[in-house]
């Protein structure tokens, strides 16, 4: 099997990367990116093996798409623009590299003869629905430009296998961290960033009280769903949402405590308005998941915190 990566110098993507790599049945892992968020100190250990390949390019071109498809049997498009507020300042971009980036991965796929595609769609589709757990048939209206852009890759999925034929699954993320999440920069995500203030001592800022609380999810939890959404064999799997998450819960302010306490930290969070979209509340259901994929998320939160924070602490030059 020769597998395509979109973004896979970013974090998920080159987690990713690293798992197929060593798996038997894939003889090539093909990476697209254009390192706009990503980072080749992400992949540069893959560059001696001889099953990896990378493409420096953007997938807003069509024919760099294109050119990425070449010999290739399944896609897994991580590539993507994130953040909630970079979107809330620049929707255009944020519209451009997920809509029509996305729509060109799609449509290089179906002229290239691939009918095999998962992608990373996201949490944020939910929108204002309040329901908990989140359910993947039961969405609320976009609450952010990111949002919308998520949710139009789902249509256009689904628009996908009714007109050409194409299985496509798309694997919605919830709060996923782990090694390789960049902690720099305006649009970092917050364990990292909390990461970053109890190691070095820094009083990080939390948005609002603390106590919203989300579904955060090791990556590793994120890698096997991707990995058995790519080799799913069972055709009603296919087509088909799911979300990726744990299934439980955590506050912002207890996350902050309990890496406080893994590290043996003196850092203390300073509080400040809460962000324009966010949601108070996410925790997600993920008997889908289970059922269709027999995805089975082997870290929970405290696991994964001691496992991210243990690879930082091993890294630090990530914080540089």
């Amino acid at each position: 099997m020769k597998i395509l990566i979109t973004g896979g110098a970013g974090f998920i993507g080159s987690n990713l990367v690293e798992a197929l790599l060593q798996l038997p049945n894939v003889s090539l892992v093909r990476v697209l990116d254009n390192l706009a968020t990503g980072s080749e100190k992400n992949i540069f250990e893959f560059y001696t093996n001889p099953k990896f390949e990378f493409i420096n390019g953007d997938i807003r071109d069509f024919d760099t798409c294109l050119k990425a498809m070449q010999n290739i049997d399944r896609v897994c498009h991580q590539a993507a623009l994130g953040s909630v507020p970079r979107s809330i300042k620049d929707p255009i971009t944020s519209n451009n590299v997920n809509i029509t980036g996305t729509l060109n991965i799609f449509t290089a796929a179906k002229e290239s003869g691939i009918t095999k595609i998962v992608y990373a769609a996201s949490s944020s589709t939910y929108g204002d629905s309040e329901s908990l757990p989140k359910v993947e048939d039961k969405i609320g209206k976009p609450l952010s430009p990111y949002a919308v852009t998520k949710y139009v890759n789902e249509l256009y999925a689904d628009v996908f296998k009714r007109l050409y034929n194409i299985d496509i699954i798309g694997l919605r993320y919830f709060n996923v961290f782990g090694p390789k999440q960049n902690p720099n920069g305006a649009y970092a995500a917050v364990i990292p960033l909390f990461v970053d203030a109890v190691l070095n001592n820094k009083n990080p800022f939390i948005n609002g009280d603390g106590s919203q609380s989300r579904d955060f999810t090791y990556v590793e939890n994120a890698v096997q769903a991707n990995i058995k959404a790519l080799f799913c064999e069972d055709e009603d799997g296919w087509n088909q949402v799911y979300n990726v998450a744990f299934g439980e819960r955590i506050t912002i302010l207890d996350l902050f405590t309990t890496l406080k306490q893994l590290s043996g930290s003196n850092a203390n969070p300073i509080f400040r308005d809460k962000r324009i979209g966010d949601i108070p509340h996410s925790l997600a259901d993920i008997s889908k998941a289970k059922s269709k994929l027999k995805y089975e998320p082997e870290f929970n939160v405290k696991i994964g915190l001691e496992k991210a924070l243990n690879w930082y602490k091993n890294n630090p030059n990530y914080f540089l």
